[in-house]
């Protein structure tokens, strides 16, 4: 496991994220528990495993440990929750967010960007804003896009059982979205990513949501209904989630688009 030599600093949002470097020479983005949020790491980590087999273009992340003895000497992290483990992703340099980017011409991997949508209704992620994309300039006026903070899918960062049992069925407003879909020139990449979400091996699910550490305190009873929402919502709720979001808000994005040409 790879250890923590130097603390950088703290990051802006809600999320309690603080960069640091590690000894692998990398610098990656470490989230702490905190209360309020008891949800956030169990929902990164089950967003970034299902996220990263779709394809999407998420920073590589694993679940690492701080040693105490580190917290307490960066001010920063000294009274943070006594949690044995941490969600950590990798820092993408050189970028910016979303709201940092005027105009953008060009997205080089805008082939990923119906499953991100797909993904986000998925796992009814509310919080698909400009802040959480990232934008790399690959060359002029041509970027590359991460999506980044997953930390509430399942509806929230601090969801009780009973939410996720009945998690909503209904188109998500996100300006984000379409921004995204503005670039999918065809409408197939939805259903083409709907049947891999589809063909996930109902084992990998339960072995994803199987490894999230005990003392992130999620219950046996929290994981189940995990497993749960996922593999009922991905064939009863998603396929016509994704045909409304075509219809209502994809196809009259796009004949906008036409009438202006």
């Amino acid at each position: 496991m790879i250890m923590p030599i130097s603390y950088q600093r703290k990051l802006d949002g809600k999320s309690n994220a603080h960069l640091i470097t590690f000894d692998d020479g990398k610098d990656y983005v470490v989230k702490f528990m905190q209360p309020g949020f008891e949800k956030s790491l169990p929902n990164e980590w089950v967003g970034y495993c299902l996220g990263r087999y779709l394809g999407i273009p998420i920073p590589f992340a694993r679940i690492i440990e701080i040693p105490r003895d580190f917290c307490e000497q960066v001010p920063e992290l000294a009274e943070m929750s006594e949690s044995k483990f941490q969600f950590a992703s990798l820092y993408i340099p050189d970028c910016k967010n979303g709201h940092q980017v005027s105009i953008i011409p060009q997205i080089k991997n805008q082939q990923c960007l119906a499953g991100i949508i797909v993904f986000d209704y998925w796992l009814q992620n509310r919080d698909r804003t400009r802040k959480n994309i990232l934008l790399h300039e690959k060359a002029p006026n041509v970027y590359q896009l991460w999506a980044i903070d997953h930390a509430e899918v399942f509806g929230s960062y601090n969801w009780h059982q009973n939410e996720i049992e009945k998690l909503p069925a209904r188109l998500i407003k996100s300006a984000t979205h379409q921004l995204m879909a503005s670039f999918i020139k065809d409408e197939k990449q939805f259903y083409e990513q709907l049947e891999i979400v589809q063909t996930i091996p109902i084992l990998l699910i339960e072995e994803i949501v199987g490894l999230i550490p005990d003392d992130w305190n999620v219950t046996k009873e929290e994981k189940k209904a995990m497993v749960t929402a996922l593999v009922t919502r991905r064939q009863k709720v998603l396929p016509n989630l994704i045909d409304r979001y075509i219809k209502r808000r994809y196809r009259p994005l796009h004949k906008k688009g036409k009438e202006k040409i």
